[in-house]
């Protein structure tokens, strides 16, 4: 099999964190990217360090929410530079309330919508074009909590599960074509997101060396890449007890979530 070598690159939530990182592990003479997240600022500092390890970068400020000017980015990159590799990489966190009170609704919302529904139609948006080429990797980041979820963070986990089962799902129906698809499921790794994470978080590590690891998983074109990997095993094997055991083992993962600073003028939306 011809080693995969993908020279046109779509990322979203390009402008920090794991997603920024693996920008720069992807980036190399001769590849494109098109970077997508909120902070132009942000994204154009990054397309110049891109640049200057010798790729090319074309930035779209914008809301993965906003699906016509996301389905619209991605297409017209698309017909200029037919996509090769899409990572589907944006996302949120939240948790419970005060005195473990129930999620706001403003941020179950915004969970769904970025986590789940923005990675759904960043796929939607070019996975047929992949699919009529007949070549492509489609590249899903969701999160160990997508595979044991966590109670103080329903909602992020539920969407992260979500992804999980929509990146089988794709899997099988884009594989006849040449379309690859990888889930990474990575555990705790520090970025601003992971800051405001208040609790246990075994085995954190960098947003460069999860990127290096997620980059070979990419490049190996796994189905499905967890890790680090003492916590993906033990979460593999907390999922073979009864859910009365595994639940004990899930308590020492409690945690309280600050509120994310970047949409705090969302906070009275819709409650």
């Amino acid at each position: 099999m011809a080693r995969f070598d993908p020279q046109t690159i779509v990322l979203t939530g390009a402008s920090g964190g794991i997603g920024e990182e693996l920008a720069k592990e992807l980036a190399g003479p001769g590849r494109r990217f098109l970077l997508i997240a909120r902070d132009r600022d942000k994204l154009a500092a990054l397309a110049v360090r891109l640049e200057a390890q010798g790729a090319s970068a074309e930035i779209a400020a914008l809301d993965v929410r906003d699906k016509v000017a996301l389905t619209d980015s991605l297409s017209a990159f698309d017909r200029k530079h037919p996509v090769d590799l899409v990572i589907a990489n944006a996302g949120v966190t939240a948790g419970l309330g005060a005195d473990r009170s129930r999620e706001a609704e403003h941020e179950v919302e915004r969970q769904i919508d970025i986590n789940y529904r923005a990675a759904v139609n960043t796929v939607s948006g070019l996975a047929e074009a992949m699919r009529v080429r007949g070549r492509g990797q489609v590249v899903l980041v969701a999160s160990l909590a997508g595979l044991r979820p966590l109670p103080d963070m329903p909602t992020y986990s539920a969407t992260k599960a979500a992804l999980i089962a929509y990146g089988h799902a794709l899997r099988g129906w884009l594989k006849p074509f040449g379309v690859g698809v990888t889930i990474l499921c990575p555990g705790f790794v520090t970025t601003p997101m992971s800051i405001r994470h208040n609790g246990a978080k075994p085995f954190e590590i960098s947003a460069d060396k999860a990127a290096r690891l997620m980059y070979k998983a990419i490049m190996k074109r796994k189905a499905l890449y967890a890790f680090p990997f003492p916590l993906a095993f033990g979460i593999y094997l907390q999922n073979l007890l009864p859910p009365r055991l595994a639940d004990l083992f899930v308590g020492g993962f409690g945690a309280e979530i600050e509120k994310d600073p970047r949409y705090e003028h969302e906070g009275g939306m819709r409650e």
